[in-house]
């Protein structure tokens, strides 16, 4: 997913100026041929993530189009309060790349994961939280970051990602896309662990439950018209994320249930659960000690398919 944001920023920049890259002491060479072409829009800001994303702010005010890019905690943890205030207040065009969220950086420890950056700026006023699956998405999403008069946040898994898109599709900030029919079970997924969710509809397919996949890459604005379809479709509706499942995109979900009439659809989250993960490991184990494998994804979405059954059977 770096490597496709890295080559798409290149080619945008070759026709757009205002582009300017600031990065928070990461990805020196795999910007190498970004600024080999524009060194003179490229600039290190360190160790000092507070300072960027206030460079950042400056930059967006005299008309250029800043990007701040580093490991996600520290573009956004660190520096929450710049992104507050010096961004989403003044309304800004600033977007905020973040490498290696969730669980990505697994092996790094709790100072490198990343699972409570949707809700942080998710609740920030004006700001756009947009969460690509593959490195398909990936580029769509900063074209429309790029097309879009405000702050943006872009969370990038981190590399050797599969590419779930076998063509483009049509990409819209907000809208889910679809990426397998069913009619039982629905799994909207935000993020790169789409691979793991569309490996569980499989399962969930042997077992003669039909399951529909959505990505949904935009956590805010939510695809409204997306969730009351499939809640007034599905038996069930899972939302899955690694991140988080408090003040995440499966909260967010909740919080649009609770403001409507009864739905047909139960909801179904899966999440990282209130706690930091101290254990050591790669990725995959990360999320199979979080619950977040396919196995576990389909055994907790099967108990709640049976439940309803019964319940409707009772």
């Amino acid at each position: 997913m770096r490597n496709a944001f890295a080559d798409e920023l290149k080619t945008l920049a070759a026709s757009n100026h205002q582009i300017v890259l600031l990065s928070g002491d990461i990805g020196n060479r795999l910007f190498d041929p970004y600024k080999k072409e524009f060194l003179e829009r490229f600039f290190n800001c360190g160790v000092a993530e507070a300072n960027m994303t206030g460079m950042a702010a400056g930059m967006a005010l005299c008309g250029l189009r800043p990007i701040t890019y580093t490991i996600t905690p520290f573009n956004t943890t660190r520096c929450l309060e710049q992104i507050r205030i010096d961004v989403c207040y003044h309304e800004l065009p600033v977007i905020i790349v973040g490498v290696g969220a969730g669980l990505s950086y697994a092996g790094l420890g709790g100072t490198h994961h990343a699972c409570e950056d949707i809700a942080l700026l998710r609740a920030l006023p004006n700001m756009t939280v947009i969460c690509p699956a593959d490195a398909v998405e990936v580029r769509l999403a900063l074209r429309a970051a790029l097309s879009h008069n405000g702050p943006v946040y872009i969370r990038l898994g981190k590399k050797n990602e599969p590419v779930i898109h076998k063509k483009q599709p049509q990409f819209i900030i907000g809208k889910g896309i679809i990426i397998r029919q069913g009619s039982d079970i629905c799994l909207l997924s935000t993020g790169n662990i789409l691979p793991n969710v569309i490996e569980s509809a499989i399962r969930l397919e042997q077992k003669g439950i039909s399951t529909q996949v959505v990505s949904m890459h935009t956590v805010k604005p939510l695809d409204n018209e997306m969730i009351e379809d499939v809640f007034d479709r599905f038996g069930v509706v899972a939302t899955i994320e690694e991140h988080s499942l408090i003040g995440g995109f499966g909260a967010a979900v909740a919080e649009w249930l609770s403001d409507q009439p009864p739905q047909k659809g139960r909801l179904c989250r899966l999440g990282i659960k209130d706690t930091f993960l101290h254990q050591c490991g790669n990725q995959e184990n990360a999320r199979t000690m979080a619950g977040l494998d396919s196995a576990k994804i389909v055994t907790k979405v099967t108990n709640y398919w049976r439940q309803r059954i019964d319940t409707h059977r009772n």
